[in-house]
Parts: structure tokens; sequence; C-alpha cells
């Protein structure tokens, strides 16, 4: 795990389950993630492929189908599953305290 500085990205209640939601801090774009069993997860918040935000994509489990083309990446390890994504996307590690869904960037 990286010493990069934990940043509260949004409140726990912002995600449903089987949810992702954008979180901009600075010139970087993350994207957060609820699975169905209600862990939380967050990446790069740009496709790989195109740079099409992922937070208008599809959970379907603890996968993420970017809206653009369809590709698919796993969300925990942020492994590219579907063509036309090739690259992983960067994950980071998450916290949740007081209600509250942190990242570690």
């Amino acid at each position: 795990m990286s010493s990069g500085e934990w940043i509260e990205a949004c409140d726990v209640d912002d995600i449903e389950a089987e949810d992702v939601i954008r979180f901009d801090h600075g010139d970087r774009t993350f994207a957060i993630y609820r699975t169905e069993k209600g862990d939380f997860y967050a990446s790069d918040g740009y496709c790989t492929h195109e740079r099409f935000h992922l937070s208008n994509g599809l959970v379907m489990g603890s996968v993420i189908e970017c809206p653009k083309h369809n590709g698919r990446f796993d969300i925990p390890t942020g492994q590219a599953k579907r063509a036309p994504v090739c690259v992983d996307l960067k994950t980071y590690p998450v916290k949740l305290d007081n209600d509250k869904v942190y990242i570690q960037i």
C-alpha cells in the first residue's frame, strides 16, 4: 500500500449498491464504486481505451462496463476484462470512517 494521503471522497450513502460516482480532486478524476455486496473501491475515473468517464458506466457485480464501447474492468483489481480495453485501471485503497468514504492517492 502506498503512503499517499487519505482524501474524503463522499458519504457512504452517496453511492447506492451496485453503482459508481465521479469524484474530482485537484486536476484528477476518480471513480468510486459500491458493489452489490456493499464493498467500496476506487480507480482512475477514465476508461483506458478512450478516456470516457466510468461514472456513466454500468456496475454489474464486481465489474464496471464503460458506456462508450462496452469494455469491462474488474472493480477490485482494475484488470481489463473485455475488449476493446486492454490496459488495466489504476486502483486506490479505500477506507470508511464515520460514514465517509476516503481514498488514498
